[in-house]
């Protein structure tokens, strides 16, 4: 047997109890008497049982009465938490936030990670720092819910499942030792650098396939001597002679100029363009929509 008990009439009933009578329940429910006394008798009809044992205008807890009163307790005080906490979520004032960050981005999305800890201290921030391609297969799966994605050709076919927020846009250049030979140039060709050692990115970055394409259009393959997903490392084996690396004007202007050899690159000219993605039809949680709502404002101001 099934039972569909609307919990307006547990919480009716339990009041009545407490009250040891209609009338005063009907007082603190702010409704008529006999609006309370229609309500517990469709919850007797319903259970099948008789729940208060009437004599007059008093009455006794029946047996049954004594089982429902218990359980309807514990279920009011359930759905008065599930309230709470819904709206809690509702108010941001809960839960985690789920992204999935390039490690480039650090800097960058700092101050927007600050306004969002002072505006909602009590989110968890649970950043997962990989590439492209990861970050892509986690919004997919629901590992997380925004994530930074590099922008190019390969991965247009993507865009008619995920929406974008434009973040950073920034031509790639070289960045070589300081007693390159390319030190003192303006620009170069991409195919001047087909001699070279490379360092390429961590497995999961698109930015390889970017790389990997444009030196293909370029007419050679690279040859790589190392990989690192992290910027500052990469700088540093470029420092110590183990490869050139092809990283974001605006990351490599951040660095000691002395020790490095940066010029632009041309034909084909490369740009890292930046975006926050999340999927174009699933439901952010709270945490995420504030999220996206602070990032837009301050991105929109910083851009002006």
């Amino acid at each position: 047997m099934e039972w569909t008990v609307d919990i307006r009439a547990l919480r009716y009933f339990v009041e009545v109890v407490n009250q040891q009578g209609f009338t005063k329940a009907a007082a603190r429910l702010h409704l008529t008497q006999p609006t309370v006394s229609k309500m517990v008798q469709q919850l007797e009809q319903t259970l099948g049982v008789t729940l208060l044992a009437r004599e007059g205008k008093r009455f006794t807890v029946t047996d049954a009465g004594d089982i429902v009163l218990q359980r309807a307790r514990e279920i009011l005080a359930l759905h008065d938490r599930m309230q709470v906490e819904v709206q809690d979520l509702q108010r941001v004032e809960r839960g985690a936030l789920r992204m999935g960050l390039s490690p480039a981005t650090h800097s960058i999305l700092a101050p927007v990670f600050a306004a969002y800890h002072a505006s909602y201290p009590k989110i968890e921030l649970k950043l997962f720092e990989t590439g492209s391609n990861a970050t892509i297969g986690d919004m997919r799966d629901g590992t997380v819910e925004l994530g930074t994605l590099l922008d190019f050709p390969r991965v247009a076919d993507i865009w008619h499942e995920f929406e974008a927020l434009p973040l950073f846009e920034s031509p790639l250049c070289l960045l070589a030792p300081s007693d390159s030979p390319w030190q003192g140039r303006q620009s170069l060709a991409l195919k001047e650098l087909a001699d070279s050692d490379f360092i390429f990115y961590g497995d999961t970055f698109a930015l390889n396939d970017l790389v990997l394409d444009a030196c293909a259009e370029a007419g050679f393959v690279p040859r790589i001597s190392g990989r690192s997903g992290q910027w500052d490392f990469t700088a540093s084996l470029v420092r110590l002679g183990v490869g050139i690396a092809l990283l974001p004007r605006m990351f490599c202007e951040t660095l000691d100029a002395r020790h490095f050899t940066l010029v632009d690159i041309q034909d084909p000219a490369l740009t890292w363009k930046l975006v926050l993605a999340w999927r174009r039809h699933g439901q952010l949680s709270f945490a995420a929509q504030a999220w996206l709502k602070l990032a837009k404002g301050l991105l929109t101001a910083g851009q002006r």
